[in-house]
Formats: structure tokens, C-alpha cells, sequence
């Protein structure tokens, strides 16, 4: 098999690497890649979100199959356009991945699924903000109802600072979506989905807040860990039966079937797992620290989604222990980041922590330099949480990026058995 992968970030670096672990897979392209992908496949130019030039490249290359990683390209329609030109791909229509592209679709397909999910409304004109907001709170949750790369959400008990984001959003024309706030400890639920056929991947958290003890402002992901150990399996598969297996259906119904990977962002309550939002795709960091565990051909699996056979396929398996990603900021992130910063100590290997490129360039003279808000990330695994984290931050503390920062406290409240679930009611 051929595999054509579409992105440019970590996320994209460890499905690549994943990828090269299939015997099945011949040959492997990224578009466009960036400098740590290309040492583990070919790297070509593209439009990530021009169907023509991703069609064009994946007849080019002679892919069998084409995964494409971010969220825009999905929304764009880029997957359907490779399905007509008759080539088999992962990731969902344009129509199924506005599942992530409108939160406003993504309500009315929980609420006709019976899936549960905070409470919402809609503001799309200036003058029904304050109204509007004086029916939530004490904390209040703005959201850009479009794409927002996991950064377009402020959650706070200062109604200024909510009105502020929500008013900011709406002059830059896009609607706002208020939110009750879900209480309880959050979980990512990755799932392969074909039609109704749901197989779920390991639960991990991520740590959405850029600072350590989940301060300061939301960005895309600063670390992830897997799996839980604070999460009953039980939980994963009333996930699956509650949430995730009603919204698949929901949409078949609605002619619109998902086909692909369906993120379930929640929050584990009262009453049980609430969903906080649904992404189309593999979720970063996450994605870095559920495959560093995975123990089957990830091609077959991803094949087997794209072409409507995962009924049939072999459910995956995992290795044993547990799995963590540390990502590398560049100075100022998540506002506008210092870029263009030679980057060292990201050589070598080891088995228990690898490297991978989030947002790096290479210089005609070889030097690799910082080229993105998220810089590096680093996975690693070890035989439970304690021995991953200690594993992580030694190879982390090795790399040398001027005005860089990280969160030291990644997976630490689990190791530290600060987590737990509130009592169902």
C-alpha cells in the first residue's frame, strides 16, 4: 500500500511514523511535511486545502490511500474530492465534517441524537450579547462557532472577559456560541468510525491552558497523556454506547454518514460523560501519545475505515504502560510566537522518547529552525505514567530554543491521584 499523508505538524509526523511500523505499507509521501517527517518519508509541496493539487498529488504519487490530518482541508471538501477521483481516503465528507467545522450542527446532531452536551444559544448580532450572557454564568464558556484550532474558547467567572471575547468575535463577523459550563475532569475519546461501525481508540487528557496547574489562555494543546488510570474501562464503552454510536447513526439518518476519525471531547459529571465539542479528525497533541501505543498496522486500520470494511477488520491492540506528549512552545505562544530560532539537542534516539516536528524549518545550511507557535513535541512512553513523564522531560530538557517554554505538569495530577469522578446522581 501507498499512503498519502496530508499536514505538516506533530500530529502528522507520528501518523507517519505509525505508518512506516505497517508491513503493509510500501511507501509513504507527506504534503507538505516539514523537516522530521522527511526523514522518515518523501516529502512533497501542496495546498493542503486545494482538492485540485491533492488529487493531482495523490495520482502522482500512486497512492492507495490518502489520510488527511487537519481540520480545514476536511471542511473544504478536500475527502470527497479524492473519493471521486477514485482513490481511497481517510477522513470524512464536507458534509459530515461540519460535525467540527459548525458547533451550532454539531448541537442540533446531539440534541435529535439524545446525547447530552451543555446547554447553548446562538449570538450572531452585537446587541444580544449582554442579554444573552446574563443568562449564563457563574462561568461562562465563548466559543467561536467555526474552526478556531482549539484557541477560539474562553472560559472564565469574569464577565468582562467573556463579553470582550464574544464581542471581538462577532466583529470579526463570526457568531458566538455560549455554553454552560461541564464540570468534571475532561476526556478525548478517539474513534474509528465507518457509517455505524464505531471501534474506539485509548481515552487520553489533554492540557488545553498554556500554563502548569491549567493557567493562563486556551491553546491548541500543550500535552496529552494515555490511557487513564482514574477512568473505569466502563466509562470508554458507555462513551461509545451513549455518545459516539447515536450521533454515527444520527447522521446516517440524516444522509450524511461519517467515514474517518471522530474526536469526542467531554467532560466526565454527575451524570455521566457530556460532550464539550466533536472534531473530524485526529486531535494534537493527543494523537501523539495514542499511537506511540499502538500495537497493529495502522494502515489496515485506517484502510479499512476509508473503504467501509472496519466491521471486518481486526480490533486494534495496545502495548503495554503508558504513553505522553510534551510540547515545545516558541516565546509568546499563544499570542504571535518568536519564529526563525535555531533549534538543538533533537538529535539522536532512544526507543523510550522520540522527537517529533510540530512547527520547524530547515535552513540552506541544514540548521533547523522554529517556524510555528507549537515548536517540537516530544512522546514517550514507559511501563506506567511516572516512568513516560520521567522519560519526557529528560529528552525535553536537552533541547535548546531561545525564549522556548513547556508545562512541567503534564500528567502529573493523575500520577499524583488528584483526579477522580464525581459520584453519579
Amino acid at each position: 500500500m501507498r499512503v498519502l499523508v496530508i499536514g505538516s505538524g506533530a500530529r502528522e509526523h507520528a501518523l507517519v511514523a505509525a505508518l512506516r511500523r505497517d508491513p503493509e505499507v510500501q511507501a509513504i509521501a507527506a504534503a507538505p511535511g516539514n523537516p522530521g517527517i522527511a526523514q522518515l518519508a518523501e516529502v512533497r509541496p501542496v495546498d493542503p486545502a486545494s482538492a485540485e493539487a491533492v488529487v493531482a498529488l495523490a495520482r502522482d504519487f500512486g497512492a492507495d490511500l490518502v489520510v488527511i490530518g487537519p481540520e480545514v482541508p476536511l471542511v473544504l471538501g478536500v475527502a470527497d474530492a479524492v473519493r471521486a477521483a477514485g482513490i481511497a481516503c481517510f477522513g470524512p465528507s464536507a458534509s459530515a465534517a461540519r460535525i467540527e467545522g459548525s458547533k451550532a450542527f454539531a448541537k442540533d446532531v446531539m440534541a435529535a441524537a439524545g446525547v447530552r452536551t451543555a446547554h447553548s444559544e446562538i449570538v450572531d448580532h452585537p446587541g444580544e450579547l449582554d442579554a444573552a450572557l446574563d443568562r449564563f454564568g457563574p462561568t461562562w464558556v465563548v466559543k467561536d462557532d467555526g474552526l478556531a484550532a482549539g484557541k477560539g474558547v474562553v472560559v472564565t467567572t469574569d464577565r468582562s472577559a467573556a463579553r470582550d471575547h464574544g464581542a471581538e468575535l462577532l466583529e470579526q463577523g463570526h457568531p458566538v456560541l455560549l455554553e454552560s459550563f461541564l464540570d468534571g475532569p475532561e476526556v478525548s475519546l478517539f474513534c474509528l468510525v465507518d457509517g455505524e461501525t464505531v471501534v474506539p481508540l485509548l481515552p487520553a487528557q489533554d492540557h488545553k491552558r498554556v500554563g502548569d496547574g491549567d493557567t493562563g489562555p486556551n491553546t491548541g494543546g500543550m500535552g496529552a497523556y494515555t490511557p487513564l488510570p482514574w477512568l473505569p474501562a466502563q466509562t470508554v464503552t458507555e462513551i461509545v454506547d451513549d455518545v459516539v454510536k447515536p450521533v454515527a447513526a444520527e447522521m446516517v439518518r440524516r444522509g450524511v454518514p461519517f467515514s474517518g476519525l471522530l474526536y469526542a471531547g467531554l467532560a466526565i459529571g454527575q451524570a455521566g460523560p457530556s460532550v464539550v465539542e466533536f472534531n473530524c479528525r485526529f486531535g494534537d497533541p493527543e494523537t501523539q501519545a495514542v499511537l506511540a501505543l499502538l500495537d497493529s498496522p495502522l494502515g489496515a486500520l485506517l484502510y479499512a475505515t476509508a473503504t467501509g470494511t472496519l466491521a471486518e477488520a481486526q480490533p486494534p491492540r495496545w502495548k503495554d504502560g503508558a504513553a505522553i506528549t510534551v510540547v515545545l512552545a516558541a516565546e509568546n505562544y499563544p499570542g504571535r510566537p518568536r519564529t526563525g530560532d535555531v533549534i538543538s539537542g533533537t538529535e539522536g534516539t532512544a526507543a523510550d522518547a522520540a522527537v517529533l516536528h510540530a512547527g520547524t524549518a530547515s535552513r540552506e545550511d541544514g540548521a533547523l529552525l522554529s517556524a510555528g507557535g507549537r515548536v517540537l513535541n516530544v512522546v514517550a512512553t514507559g511501563t506506567d505514567l511516572t516512568e513516560a513523564r520521567a522519560h519526557a522531560y529528560e529528552r525535553i530538557a536537552a533541547i535548546k530554543l531561545p525564549g522556548s517554554h513547556f508545562r512541567t505538569d503534564i500528567g502529573l495530577a493523575a500520577v499524583e491521584d488528584r483526579i477522580s469522578l464525581p459520584a453519579r446522581v
